[in-house]
């Protein structure tokens, strides 16, 4: 018998937002790892906000719902407001009821500005990888670490020179400029562009940087992520400045936040194949499984790495160059599934605190299938 399309609406609704989530659904095995995380953090959210006046949005609702925007692939803060009006999943993994009424997108986006001050994305991180169900699928002996740029939110015309004492910024329609108008097109043929001599209008902090010979030049960041090889899981993560040595710089930063007593390897690419680095990781009890770099020049001449036989002869250095291979997950889900490729912020702490944020949703997203349930 066909049924009626009747489309009359009910009056009240006895039915929570808990009720229409399966029990099975990998965002229960998440909301609980975050809320364990959260709960961990609260002393710190006391910290940031004053005890009288007007209450603003609760940080654990907001970190929720930011996570949700990386899970999700929601492009922006205002698209999240309107998917948490209407889906009854994301207000149940927010924690918010029904008929609670969703904030404003600006109202949201100052309220997260007040977590900058206190790195809580990198507590979230650090707090999420020290629960014991998650530090069980975690290595403690084998790492590895590499870097990627993070395209600015800012395009190579904001890119201009550097306005000296006693200069005038330079004016439109002058140097190369084609055309009138805001954006008018530019042309740089022939013309010497550096980091010491040129800054961008838009974004200060974001450096021209490239990640090889070959490749296109672009504003950027540099995201760095230690991976432990077990799993693939992220340990620790930073953002810095897109510089020649920002990934060995990173490095040796990274593996001093993990205060191992105990030796450890750490696996890389070509790019950390330098005594110097090398060197900082011996002091560090630390034994490097860096991928030598015997590029020949265009003389001739082959490069001498810092890599020799005693380290590159055992099983053991193989098998970390076979796992650091594992990182560029870490890097692809993040540009892709979460829209890092290119940041949506500016400035290095905003950029800095977005990044740790996706790294945190990365090991989130992982732990339903590492724990035996369907992935999200």
């Amino acid at each position: 018998m066909r049924g009626d399309d009747e489309q009359s609406g009910t009056l009240f609704s006895y039915v929570s937002c808990e009720a229409r989530v399966p029990s099975d659904h990998p965002l229960r095995l998440i909301r609980a790892v975050v809320d364990e995380a959260l709960d961990v953090l609260s002393g710190e959210f006391d910290r940031l906000y004053a005890r009288l006046g007007r209450p603003g949005i609760a940080p654990e609702k907001l970190l929720r719902a930011l996570l949700l925007q990386a899970f999700y692939s929601i492009r922006s803060e205002r698209q999240l407001m309107e998917q948490l009006d209407y889906n009854l999943l994301f207000r149940w993994f927010v924690g918010l009821s029904m008929d609670a009424p969703v904030w404003d997108a600006s109202t949201f986006s100052k309220n997260r500005e007040r977590l900058l001050a206190g790195d809580v994305a990198q507590r979230l991180l650090a707090a999420v990888v020290g629960q014991p169900r998650v530090k069980a699928l975690m290595s403690n002996e084998h790492f590895s670490v590499d870097g990627t740029l993070i395209q600015a939110w800012a395009s190579h015309k904001s890119f201009q020179p550097k306005a000296g004492p006693g200069d005038e910024p330079p004016a439109a329609g002058g140097s190369g400029e084609v055309g009138r108008g805001r954006n008018g097109e530019r042309d740089w043929r022939g013309q010497k562009r550096s980091n010491e001599t040129h800054r961008s209008t838009t974004d200060g902090d974001a450096r021209l940087a490239r990640k090889s010979n070959g490749q296109t030049s672009i504003l950027a960041y540099a995201g760095h992520v230690l991976m432990e090889n077990a799993n693939g899981l992220v340990a620790g993560s930073c953002l810095t400045h897109a510089t020649g040595t920002a990934e060995r710089d990173a490095g040796v930063q990274l593996v001093d936040r993990l205060k191992m007593r105990r030796r450890i390897t750490l696996g890389a690419d070509k790019g950390y194949d330098a005594a110097s680095f090398i060197g900082a990781l011996r002091e560090r009890n630390v034994t490097a499984h860096v991928a030598a770099d015997r590029r020949v020049s265009k003389t001739g001449t082959p490069r001498r790495s810092a890599m020799d036989g005693r380290t590159t002869r055992h099983r053991g250095y193989q098998a970390s160059q076979r796992a650091r291979k594992r990182i560029e997950e870490v890097f692809g889900w993040i540009k892709s599934a979460a829209g890092f490729r290119q940041t949506k912020h500016r400035g290095l702490p905003r950029v800095s605190w977005a990044f740790a944020l996706a790294t945190t949703a990365y090991n989130l997203i992982r732990l339903p299938k590492l724990l035996g349930l369907p992935a999200a």
